[in-house]
């Protein structure tokens, strides 16, 4: 019977609903993470000479899981190595091992024994390369973020800085501080195209298209929070009603089939 896999296209949807709902309930304090939702389209059957008064619905299906950028909440850390973006754009790192370069909104950084620059996982945050003066030098080009852990006259490195700008700035133990990069922020046409890889990182697509470059406060890429990180966008009071309607709609299907079942039994059952 039509109604019987009608409803089962229907419990499949309610499925990709709840998971997806749980998936961002789950990622509710995950730094950077950006919320999804799912989206339906109906299912007509319906040929070109048909009668368009006796079209057939045939249910729904997922038309897509459309990815939420919006800003999420700015918490206070106090630490010179966590950034947020205030604006639409995203730090980029990039693998030192497979030159993959991934955007992300978490700014949580760490330097390592080598004065680089990076996130948790070791990839390296891309920056501008800049003169003596804090400018940037190519604009069009992107290296790694390394802070020379002895200046020129041999004093080590003391503490690291991050200006709204996103000029880097390195003070040594002889009380000389100098910039040293200037972070780069990507921007997307589309960046719900982006393709989510896992831990708040994405990859570039087709859809989204190619990153383009910014310093940070120029443009739409917006200015960063030094000493800040942002949080999950993710309202928990949203997604409990969204996972009880989820709920509901995977009971009314799973009725509807129950339904048709009966139907089918009654009719198995009829004696001539």
């Amino acid at each position: 019977m039509t109604s019987f896999y009608t409803s089962l296209n229907g419990l499949k949807n309610s499925q990709t609903d709840l998971g997806t709902i749980a998936h961002n309930i789950a990622n509710a304090e995950t730094t950077g993470f950006k919320k999804s939702s799912v989206e339906f389209a109906d299912l007509v059957a319906n040929g070109s000479a048909a009668n368009p008064r006796l079209s057939q619905g045939l249910g729904a299906t997922v038309a897509g899981v459309n990815q939420n950028f919006g800003l999420g909440a700015i918490e206070q850390t106090g630490r010179s190595l966590d950034v947020a973006v205030d604006g639409d754009g995203f730090f980029a790192t990039r693998n030192p091992d497979s030159g993959q370069v991934l955007f992300t909104r978490n700014g949580s950084f760490q330097i390592d024994g080598t004065g680089t620059l990076t996130d948790f996982s070791g990839k390296a945050l891309q920056v501008f390369e800049v003169d003596a003066t804090g400018n940037v030098v190519n604009p069009g080009a992107t290296v790694d973020a390394v802070v020379p852990t002895t200046n020129a006259a041999g004093a080590d490195l003391a503490s690291i800085t991050i200006q709204g700008n996103g000029t880097i700035y390195a003070a040594y133990t002889d009380g000389v501080s100098e910039p040293v990069a200037r972070m780069a922020l990507a921007n997307f046409a589309a960046p719900t195209g982006l393709k989510a890889v896992g831990s708040t990182n994405w990859e570039a697509t087709g859809f989204s298209g190619a990153p383009a470059f910014e310093a940070p406060a120029t443009g739409r890429t917006g200015q960063l929070l030094s000493g800040m990180l942002e949080k999950s966008n993710v309202d928990l009071a949203e997604e409990m009603v969204g996972l009880i309607t989820a709920q509901r709609n995977f009971q009314a299907n799973a009725k509807a089939i129950d339904t048709a079942t009966q139907f089918s039994q009654t009719i198995i059952n009829l004696r001539s």
